[in-house]
């Protein structure tokens, strides 16, 4: 894992469209129990090079019922974006993950994880690109039916405070599946509370 790792922090395949020099993130670990699988550093999380480092990472944290210590431990929580880098900004947010990242990186890395309990989708991205055809046709169509995809994977929307806005609309989302995601973490990571 470590070379791989490795290998993957120094990948410049996607340098020519990117608004930064490659600065690739990810945190994993063959150890890791859950895996979440997001979209593509902000500009912020670019700059630190720590994953979720950001207000998204804080509402992520919270959802999971989790601290710090805890999600940044490799052993518990892998951290494996849809695209590793900065992609830019767009007219509307950030423009979507680079392609080229999951298509050459996500099988190599996910195989070497044997322990994963539990894969967390945020995001239409990494929903589309793991779910396939069994996807909605929306993301909150996809996240209200999560028990359809469960125990492998649990869908989710993006933590962004953009989001809260769907957040209120959607006010199941919070009544409801924050209590089954905080209870399948718990089981997921087992004696490691």
């Amino acid at each position: 894992m470590d070379k791989l790792l490795s290998e993957i922090r120094n990948c410049t395949v996607c340098r020519n469209f990117l608004p930064n020099a490659p600065r690739p993130i990810i945190q994993a670990s063959t150890a890791s129990k859950i895996v979440i699988i997001g979209q593509a550093p902000g500009q912020k999380v670019q700059n630190s090079g720590i994953p979720w480092d950001d207000a998204s990472g804080n509402n992520l944290r919270d959802w999971l019922g989790v601290d710090k210590k805890m999600f940044y431990d490799e052993k518990l929580f892998a951290l494996v974006p849809m695209g590793f880098c900065f992609p830019g900004t767009g007219k509307s947010g950030d423009l979507p993950p680079r392609p080229e990242c999951a298509a050459m990186w996500h099988h190599p890395v996910l195989s070497s994880m044997k322990r994963v309990r539990l894969t967390l989708l945020i995001g239409q991205y990494a929903q589309h690109f793991y779910l396939k055809n069994a996807a909605k046709s929306t993301l909150t169509a996809t996240v209200k039916n999560y028990s359809e995809y469960l125990p492998n994977y649990l869908p989710l929307p993006h933590p962004s405070p953009r989001n809260n806005i769907w957040q209120k609309k959607n006010s199941w989302f919070m009544e409801s599946l924050i209590q089954v995601l905080q209870e399948n973490v718990r089981l997921a990571l087992g004696n490691n509370e």
